[in-house]
């Protein structure tokens, strides 16, 4: 046992008089697992509580509660059991069926990617459980490979239902957006609504990943892979995997599509489809231990204080045998005739009136009523002539708008005035609007202002402001330098200055982090320190050059960036060390005069010396020297110049 579970004041405690707590399973952000013993009814269960901060938080408690609520209401052989949701003092726990294996996050861990018929497997039983949920009117919301868990006997189920919901309550802003950030569907990221298809869309993720072995988006910051959730598509796993069959290609895009309305409803239509690929494939998905029938549990259900733990299901009711008709007298039976011809005589008037009514409406709504008007059809996506051509069949007049637009491409109809599907009298005039396109904005100069000034000027402008990226520059910290434009099709561009963009396109601002540390005359070890303080990597290989002014073994200075672009945090640098001044060749003077000679010598950086007083050196040749002409001595170096009369 750890020192944390030996530390944890609830190993060994009594929960509610009847759940030992024997140890720690899990921890998370909201709750903690144990493994416990339901001393009533002598099994091993889950006990999920409560952290102890977040007990007294009405908000905490009532998602803690809805949990309970959620998987309560389902039982299925794919689905985590709830059995009891309770508060003993400060603890509000759950009591949850024990299943001892792992998840399948830790199963890719282990492996990376599955199998193809892993992966069905798996996929089946997920499908099947959440099946379950759609079915009972709840949304999971939280659909990850941490949810999904892989039991010893063979069982495979989803649990933690802690997001769950109710499908009529859809709506998730702010704090509530809380699933994991890598299977969010767009519709959470860009507008914050939820229903079954956003679950469809986190088991596409977690399907890729089964299949290729990682996930299709990665970032640094999760807006990064948010912004990639709501921009780009998931690619095709064979792409990566090539052993991935098209069948399961096909299932992950259709199941990751950006628009819910093109992804399967709910998770019983996509596990038709994968049935039908299992059966198109050969594959028949592992058998799990369990074998009960999918039921969705009354919600109202006895207290489990109350005493009522087995409740009989009401008996049939019994036939009883059929009472014979007594006879009647002919006086009875005459009334009763005249009395049905009566009912029906009285009946047909009824009718002749009623139809009399109808025809007389129908007269009224086809001829002067709303019948007499036409709904304007839906010309969304349609060049303008072929709009024209709608409108005009179905006895409207088509007049030609304008409006810029992102997302529509250039020519084709965004829609109309009065919008479609309002009904409207004959011949009357729908304006048919033309996308002109995304509108041209103009970006004001943004390189000396601050990173939050930069970000203010560029609030209103209907563009995507990037995480921005620092670089080494003379400029103070914290200015931008510069700013890169990424445009929806087409090349980067900088705009540091201003310039032109289009609504939609995304831009980036390069700011400054200061100038890069001057290591000039440090020791190579001091330099070191100094870049690497500042988050740059020194190369293993200096670059060494003679100086004349920098001693040697010295940083003489940073070798120049091949492009010439500013350093970055994590650039690696070359430095520039110091040999000491070059080595002087000693000339050669042999057969000049002794006076030129010596002059020569000192010209060339060198020391001569010679026996020959200097009064007397016009008088003698030199002869030769030591060292001797052609030697390579360090400059400065003393040379000895022999001398004959």
């Amino acid at each position: 046992m750890t020192t944390s579970q030996q530390t944890d004041p609830l190993i060994g405690r009594l929960v509610d008089g009847r759940y030992r707590v024997r140890a720690r399973i899990a921890r998370g952000g909201m709750a903690t697992v144990y493994v416990a013993t339901d001393l009533r009814l002598e099994r091993r269960i889950a006990l999920k509580v409560m952290h102890s901060h977040l007990s007294d938080d009405s908000v905490f408690q009532s998602r803690f509660i809805q949990e309970a609520r959620a998987a309560a209401r389902l039982a299925d052989p794919h689905v985590v059991n709830v059995f009891d949701q309770g508060q003993d003092g400060e603890l509000a726990y759950l009591v949850m069926e024990y299943l001892p294996g792992i998840t399948l996050r830790e199963l890719l861990r282990e492996h990376k990617r599955l199998t193809v018929t892993q992966t069905v497997s798996i996929m089946d039983a997920v499908l099947s459980g959440l099946a379950a949920a759609h079915r009972a009117g709840i949304v999971h919301r939280d659909v990850k490979p941490e949810n999904v868990l892989l039991a010893e006997d063979g069982r495979i189920k989803i649990g933690d239902f802690g997001l769950a919901r109710a499908t009529s309550a859809n709506t998730a802003t702010g704090q509530q957006l809380m699933g994991t950030i890598a299977y969010l569907a767009p519709e959470l990221v860009t507008r914050g609504t939820a229903d079954a298809r956003s679950d469809i869309y986190a088991l596409g993720i977690m399907l890729y990943e089964m299949l290729v072995g990682e996930q299709p988006y990665k970032g640094e910051q999760p807006m990064q892979i948010a912004f990639q959730h709501a921009t780009e598509s998931v690619p095709r796993p064979s792409v990566r995997n090539p052993g991935v069959p098209e069948q399961l290609d096909e299932l992950v895009l259709w199941s990751t599509e950006k628009s819910p309305d093109e992804r399967p409803n709910n998770a019983q239509e996509m596990l038709d489809r994968l049935r039908a690929i299992e059966r198109e494939l050969g594959i028949t998905p592992a058998p799990t231990a369990a074998t009960a029938a999918t039921t969705v549990i009354d919600p109202v259900a006895p207290s489990r204080d109350s005493g009522d733990l087995t409740l009989v299901m009401p008996g049939a009711p019994t036939a009883t045998a059929p009472v014979a008709e007594q006879a009647l007298d002919n006086a009875t039976l005459l009334r009763r005739r005249t009395a049905t011809r009566r009912a029906r005589g009285g009946f047909l008037l009824a009718l002749v009136l009623l139809l009399a009514a109808a025809a007389a409406g129908a007269g009224w709504w086809f001829g002067s009523g709303p019948g007499s008007q036409i709904a304007v059809p839906d010309v969304a996506g349609k060049p303008y002539a072929d709009a024209a051509a709608v409108l005009t069949a179905a006895g409207l007049t088509p007049v030609e708008g304008a409006a810029t637009s992102v997302d529509v491409p250039v020519g084709q109809t965004i829609g109309t005035d009065p919008e479609a599907r309002t009904r409207v009298d004959k011949n009357t005039s729908v304006t048919v609007i033309i996308s002109q396109g995304p509108a041209q904005l103009t970006i004001p100069k943004l390189n000396e202002l601050t990173e939050d000034a930069a970000r203010a000027a560029l609030k209103d402008f209907t563009i995507t402001v990037i995480d921005s990226v620092a670089l080494f520059s003379r400029a103070d910290p914290g200015i931008v330098i510069n700013a890169e434009v990424h445009p929806r099709s087409g090349d980067v561009f900088e705009c540091g200055e201003g310039c032109t963009v289009f609504e939609g396109d995304s831009i980036q601002l390069l700011t400054s982090l200061g100038p890069v540390p001057d290591v000039s005359g440090m020791k190579i070890d001091q330099a070191t320190a100094a870049l690497t303080g500042k988050g740059l990597v020194v190369a293993a290989e200096n670059q060494l050059e003679y100086s004349d002014e920098v001693r040697k073994d010295r940083v003489i200075r940073i070798a120049d960036r091949g492009d010439g672009a500013n350093w970055r945090p994590g650039d690696t640098m070359t430095l520039v060390v110091s040999q000491g001044p070059a080595p002087v060749e000693v000339p050669d003077v042999s057969g000049k005069n002794l006076a030129d000679a010596m002059q020569e010598l000192k010209d060339a950086g060198l020391n001569p010396t010679t026996n020959v007083p200097e009064f007397a050196w016009g008088l003698f040749t030199a002869s030769s020297t030591n060292p001797e002409a052609g030697e390579s001595v360090p400059k400065g170096s003393t040379v000895q110049v022999r001398a004959s009369g």
